[in-house]
């Protein structure tokens, strides 16, 4: 089974902790040249430093605030005037916890800015690499919600949603190309999000109940850990995923509830 990434190109944005980072990671050992996006250009520097060179890569960074999207475009079109990116991996960090009742619309058009409107960006500008290249995988760190909305996560849900459908249409658009594309859904997942989840379940309650709860709604009875996240992602980034597009895959220990 080929999963070499030797002489490949990829773009992975919020790479510097969490899920983005052991991505990243897993990517740099498979060979690929591993391009870093995220705002904090200290934590992108700490981030490179992690990445293996062990077949001569050569790694780099871009700095690009998600909540302005012309700071991504003018992120990536810097990055494609240099170099054929051949892998893009679209994840950013989510809507904040809270009841869909009480959101404000500003914040649905936030996110749906953060993650719908930079993706397109990022995916317009790396497509024409990708289709001279005869090889692309664009490939969406998004949520479980895509399956079923999660209790307390309802302007996260709602983009979520619409995230996946974009990407849906997407793969049917370019899989004639060698161009696939597809969701991972991470479940419960030990990243700073998770902790930010747990303070909000646990306010009114005990914190050592409440992810007990959370744990053991998990059929494996434990939490998911970046790197478990990251070697999916890095299967569909490989070719030996060439035939596998258009899809949603829930990385989350078998706690979503659909088939």
């Amino acid at each position: 089974m080929n999963i070499s990434l030797s002489n490949k190109t990829a773009v992975i944005c919020g790479s510097t902790q969490g899920i983005g980072l052991a991505t990243a990671i897993i990517l740099a050992r498979l060979g690929a040249n591993c391009i870093l996006v995220a705002r904090n250009e200290e934590s992108l520097i700490s981030a490179l430093k992690e990445l293996p060179l062990t077949e001569g890569q050569q790694h780099a960074y871009a700095v690009a605030d998600f909540s302005d999207p012309a700071t991504v475009s003018t992120a990536i079109q810097k990055i494609v005037t240099l170099d054929q990116v051949e892998i893009l991996i679209n994840n950013s960090g989510g809507p904040k916890p809270g009841p869909i009742t009480t959101a404000l619309t500003n914040e649905f058009e936030q996110a749906f800015s953060q993650h719908l409107v930079c993706n397109q960006i990022l995916v317009q500008a790396v497509l024409p690499g990708m289709k001279a290249a005869g090889y692309g995988r664009i490939i969406n760190i998004v949520s479980t919600s895509v399956k079923t909305p999660l209790p307390n996560l309802g302007v996260s849900n709602t983009i979520r949603a619409a995230v996946a459908g974009w990407a849906k249409t997407l793969s049917n658009e370019v899989g004639e190309y060698n161009i696939t594309v597809n969701n991972v859904l991470p479940g419960l997942t030990h990243t700073t999000r998770y902790t930010k989840l747990l303070d909000s379940l646990s306010e009114e309650g005990n914190r050592i109940d409440v992810e007990k709860q959370l744990t053991n709604s998990i059929p494996m009875k434990r939490i998911g850990q970046p790197e478990e996240i990251g070697n999916v992602i890095a299967f569909l980034a490989s070719p030996a995923a060439s035939y596998v597009t258009g899809v949603s895959i829930p990385v989350d220990g078998g706690r979503t509830p659909a088939i």
